[in-house]
């Protein structure tokens, strides 16, 4: 297989052995240890470099809950208690486990990093503005370490970042359905985390009162769901949802998934409490390592795992999500936040090389109409399902077998499915219903380097999903560290700026540099523009590939009703008119 295929269908391979590129942003000056003290016990930290040459305090591998193993797999978090000493802070924390493990992994893994260039001192705290980082990985991929997703580039604006690790696959998202096991635990976890934020960031010189909640992929969606939880509200001020919103992410029957994952580890599944009582009995990485069984065709459905529709069962626990997502939306009843929102250019068009390089063009041919609700994520078997079939091929096939000519229509029906069209639809409900602003844009800059590569060669195969990410962290585990006179780096400046700016004052584009020279104008629908960031910046009238988005409008509309979404309450207006007037 191409390393370009293979560069991201065994990502998680590829980030196992860290550190591939150049790691000097990422070495430790021994001599300095910076400690700070926080409400729960005080931690010794290290010393990282930026990209221009600031002191990075680094505070890596701090627990935020405690360990989820034991009695506590498949709960929701519990807050630490104290302790006493000096904890160490000086290291990424063990990674959770996922579909390809290291030494580095452990199920106890509910760790946050916290990275600042100005710690509080006798002239007082500097209280910065504060950016917590949702990883990607489709909710069974990845981490929050240093390795991915490195402070070097975001740190030379004064800002304070927190990445974090939350629990992965089954071991975070199972759920029976019922109060044996009601799921959500690893959005739970991120809720756990925002609230660490809350009571510990000062002692990092950070400010509570002006917090960012941004993420990508899976984090994205994470992004939109906050805005829409009841446990997260008052937690953050702003949001940045980069690819992904929350379309096709609702787990309908989460029983029949535990079920599932019950019989992959030899279980019984006749009742939620024997699921429960024996997966609590297995390995946590050998539960982790039966995702590719949840594969239905090829490596598809690419969401196995999403968020559940908690029921009450009166016993007064928190519940994450209590509507349908796209209700709740369009009700209006969310954190009105300001927002930056958007896509990269290509997407997941990578995944046509997918079924074209792994001899399964034919099957997917002569099995479309089963293939694509897999492929694709919707609805299956019904009348709907199968008019949607015929429409998609049409559309991007032209009713034409699938071979290499197919490729660029079938990639873009995956980034369309999987990616734009959620995007698309979430940013124009945001836009309507919020009275904050909404910051729409399309990341097209295509530098040397990328997720995925053109097969054959050491060509980025165009501006894939997680490219953008590239001039946002450090990511050492795939890509070297940029310098001063490489051409990416003008790129890593125009974007750590402009979110530096929103994170501080809620629009990307306050403060003008040579860099970041235009008036990001917000996403309004009577007249819609977005940024078109590539090599340069340019705002664009209208919205990008719309002949598309009308198709996916068209065989999904919108619920003509939101009676099943709950009413905005006087209580939550009034939260939300508080937490405008302190933006």
């Amino acid at each position: 297989m191409s390393r370009g295929v293979l560069a991201v269908l065994f990502c998680a391979v590829a980030l196992a052995a860290a550190g591939r590129g150049r790691t000097k942003g990422a070495s430790t000056l021994a001599s300095e240890f910076p400690e700070v003290q926080t409400p729960l016990g005080r931690l010794r930290g290290s010393v990282l470099q930026s990209l221009d040459g600031r002191t990075i305090y680094s505070f890596r591998g701090v627990r935020y809950a405690q360990p989820p193993t034991g009695d506590l797999r498949f709960k929701p978090p519990v807050p630490l208690n104290p302790w006493d000493g000096v904890a160490d802070a000086t290291k990424d924390g063990a990674r959770c486990p996922e579909r390809e493990n290291t030494n580095e992994t452990s199920e106890d893994c509910l760790f946050l990093n916290v990275y600042t260039t100005k710690l509080p001192d006798s002239t007082g705290n500097p209280k910065r503005p504060v950016m917590i980082f949702l990883h990607p990985g489709a909710f069974y991929l990845f981490r929050g370490t240093s390795d991915l997703f490195g402070p070097q580039y975001l740190l030379d604006e004064d800002i304070v970042l927190v990445t974090l690790n939350y629990r992965l696959g089954a071991l975070g998202f199972l759920s029976t359905g019922d109060s044996v096991l009601p799921g959500n635990n690893g959005f739970k976890d991120q809720v756990m985390a925002l609230k660490w934020v809350q009571q510990n960031i000062a002692s990092f010189g950070g400010d509570p009162d002006n917090v960012t909640v941004s993420g990508y992929s899976a984090g994205s969606i994470s992004v939109y769901l906050h805005m829409l939880s009841p446990m997260s509200r008052g937690l953050f001020h702003k949001g940045i949802a980069m690819s992904a919103a929350v379309q096709s992410i609702v787990i309908k029957d989460p029983l029949q998934q535990a079920k599932k994952q019950a019989r992959m580890l030899n279980c019984p599944d006749t009742s939620s409490e024997q699921i429960v009582n024996c997966l609590k009995g297995k390995d946590a990485i050998e539960i982790a390592e039966t995702l590719p069984q949840f594969f239905e065709w090829g490596w598809d459905p690419m969401v196995v795992f999403g968020v559940i529709v908690e029921k009450d069962f009166g016993d007064g626990a928190d519940r994450f999500i209590t509507v349908d997502p796209t209700e709740q939306l369009l009700s209006g009843d969310f954190a009105q936040v300001p927002l930056i929102t958007g896509t990269t250019k290509d997407e997941f068009s990578w995944k046509a090389l997918e079924i074209l390089y792994n001899g399964l063009a034919e099957n997917m041919t002569e099995n479309y109409e089963t293939v694509f609700p897999i492929s694709f994520i919707y609805e299956r078997d019904t009348p709907h399902s199968l008019e949607v079939s015929r429409e998609l091929r049409k559309f991007y096939l032209q009713d034409k077998p699938i071979t290499n000519d197919s490729e660029t229509g079938l990639g873009q029906a995956y980034s369309d499915s999987l990616v734009i069209f959620p995007v698309d639809r979430a940013a124009k409900i945001v836009a309507q219903k919020s009275s904050a602003p909404v910051y729409y844009y399309h990341f097209m800059y295509a530098g040397r380097y990328s997720w995925v590569y053109t097969p054959g060669t050491e060509t980025p195969y165009g501006v894939s999903h997680h490219d953008d990410l590239i001039y946002l962290f450090y990511i050492s585990a795939m890509f070297p560290e940029f310098v001063k006179t490489d051409p990416e780096y003008t790129t890593v400046k125009r974007m750590t700026k402009m979110w530096a700016n929103f994170i501080k004052h809620g629009n990307p584009t306050s403060e003008k540099t040579d860099l970041v020279n235009v008036d990001w104008k917000t996403l309004d629908l009577s007249n819609p523009a977005y940024l078109e960031i590539g090599s340069d910046l340019t705002m664009k009238q209208g919205l990008y590939y719309q002949e598309r988005m009308q198709l996916w409008d068209r065989l999904f509309p919108l619920p003509t009703s939101t009676s099943g979404a709950r009413r905005k309450s006087k209580r939550v207006q009034k939260h939300q008119s508080q937490r405008r007037h302190s933006l």
